[in-house]
């Protein structure tokens, strides 16, 4: 099983920036998508951004802006480049790859996810 693992959360102003880091211990193929995804005390898990295989991105609303997603060539690092930053950010972020392959009339499909970093927005 592979385990993804995230770091660069920590706690900050509001108006501070932070970058968040995933990586992955291997080179995993046919990715479809990677993304961040986030949890408030008490809420739902919330996608925060997405980046497809193609290089196309999406934001959730409240972060469009301020946020901005990105990988390395290899595809086995995912950052989150956070400005900007509100006390409404705060929350654990855990980064998502999922895969997926065709053989014949088979879908093969795997989401690998780590275990969250916690990002604290606070004065």
């Amino acid at each position: 099983q592979v385990q993804l693992m995230e770091s660069g959360g920590g706690l900050v102003q509001p108006g501070g920036s932070l970058r968040l880091s995933c990586t992955a211990p291997e080179i995993i193929s046919s990715i479809r998508f990677m993304a961040w995804h986030r949890q408030a005390p008490g809420k739902e898990r919330e996608l925060v951004a997405r980046i497809n295989s193609d290089g196309t991105s999406d934001y959730a609303d409240s972060v469009k802006g301020r946020f901005t997603i990105s990988r390395d060539n290899t595809k086995t690092a995912l950052y989150l480049q956070m400005n900007s930053l509100k006390p409404e950010d705060t929350a654990v972020y855990s980064c998502q790859i999922y895969r997926s392959n065709r053989k014949g009339w088979t879908l093969y499909e795997k989401d690998y996810w780590g275990q969250g970093t916690q990002v604290t927005v606070s004065s």
